[in-house]
């Protein structure tokens, strides 16, 4: 099969590893979602929370047969780029996995990893990326909190308010969030406080471009209803209930390398939300589908679209899974931005039979990405590959694969 880079699978050594078992290891790198890697009697051993050249003792939280996890028992010595961390919540909130790292550094080990990943399960050759990032620290214009009352509580003892503990339901109570924008800490701050034992077991928040914010429900006293923003020449409105990118500053940049300079007669985005992309490339294109399943999104799509007065946009509201076997052959620009789990199967087949002429990937999973990009791999090539660093402090990255027909 052209293009596809072919390797024999590295085999894993048998250990005597057992759940709860103490070992001291060396952390060799980080692999894609920011956990270290070491290993013990030749098993991969992952820690989360660990830096490259860290010597620590760990205790074994799961045991599988080519592989083990394992939580810090002791730093016995600290790698080069370790340092303390911003948040005093760090270490316990499951919000941020690498604010022990240096912000530069973080960028440099979030390729890596990403390139590793996409070569060694996508098999597919790959053109170096080029990288993009920018603040570290208050960019995020959105979050998503959870609530719940202690137990046992004594009368008038105030709610929960917080972000879950890594791989758990537990919650952290959380007074300050660094990466949040001043606007949105703020009012974590606020809820942190309330004395109210009737706030919602979730509360979604998002702020506009003019600090404006929402949130999901309806809280009293705090402001509720839709915001607005502004990424390059085009304005968006949407609600907290919506899916919108939440790096205030690197907005621009995530468009300008989806959309691209491509011309021509058809652009169809796919999981198309509010339309950030759609509205753009309805000015390089004759017309522009936009396909949602997401009954807001779709209709936020739609005021999105009459807003900016364009005419030739089209904002479908169909899972983009029964719709796709409408997407026709001779479509000039195909743009998907697919949750977490990436394409499904249905998605894929018809992507191969249609064979748009340029296909625009968005993913921030890295290991969904080099799936789908090895099943894409028998008719696309991939030409071109921007990472941008939208979740700066985490072990995510954004990628945007650029695919052109073999």
């Amino acid at each position: 099969m052209g293009g596809r880079v072919k390797r024999d699978q590295p085999k894993v050594a048998r250990s005597n590893l057992a759940f709860s078992d103490e070992i001291e290891v060396v952390i060799e790198k980080l692999v894609a979602g920011g956990d270290g890697l070491a290993r013990h009697e030749g098993m991969p051993v992952f820690v989360a929370r660990t830096a490259p050249g860290d010597r620590v003792r760990v205790r074994v939280t799961q045991r599988k047969p080519s592989y083990a996890r394992a939580e810090i028992v002791e730093l016995l010595c600290a790698g080069a780029a370790r340092r303390e961390p911003r948040c005093r919540h760090f270490g316990e909130c499951g919000g941020c996995d690498l604010q022990h790292l240096e912000d530069d550094l973080q960028v440099e080990y979030k390729v890596a990893a990403t390139v590793e990943t996409l070569t060694r399960l996508g098999r597919v050759e790959l053109p170096a990326p080029r990288v993009v990032s920018g603040s570290s620290w208050g960019y995020r214009t959105r979050t998503q909190l959870h609530t719940t009352l202690p137990r046992d509580r004594a009368p008038g003892e105030r709610p929960v308010v917080g972000y879950h503990v890594r791989q758990s339901h537990r919650l952290v109570a959380v007074e300050e969030c660094p990466v949040l924008v001043p606007e949105l800490e703020s009012i974590v701050r606020r809820l942190a406080a309330a004395p109210s034992s009737e706030l919602p077991p979730r509360i979604d928040l998002a702020v506009g471009g003019n600090g404006d914010l929402t949130s999901a429900p309806v809280i009293e006293d705090l402001p509720h209803g839709e915001v607005e923003t502004r990424v390059g020449e085009y304005t968006y409105r949407f609600d907290a209930r919506c899916f919108f990118q939440g790096h205030r500053e690197l907005l621009p940049r995530l468009v300008e390398s989806v959309v691209g300079t491509g011309t021509g007669e058809l652009a169809v985005d796919l999981y198309a939300g509010v339309g950030l992309f759609a509205l753009p490339l309805a000015r390089r294109y004759e017309r522009v589908v936009a396909v949602e399943g997401h009954r807001i999104a779709v209709r936020y799509g739609r005021i999105n679209v009459r807003r900016n007065r364009l005419a030739n946009v089209e904002v479908v509201h169909q899972a983009v899974e029964s719709w796709i076997s409408s997407l026709p052959r001779d479509c000039d620009r195909v743009v998907v931005d697919p949750p977490r789990a990436g394409l499904g199967s249905s998605v894929l087949a018809r992507l191969k039979a249609a064979s748009p002429a340029c296909l625009t990937y968005a993913s921030c999973h890295p290991a969904a990405l080099a799936r789908d990009l090895a099943a894409l791999d028998e008719a696309y090539k991939v030409g071109g590959l921007t990472m941008i660093d939208l979740f700066p402090q985490t072990g995510h990255i954004e990628v945007v694969a650029e695919l052109t027909l073999r």
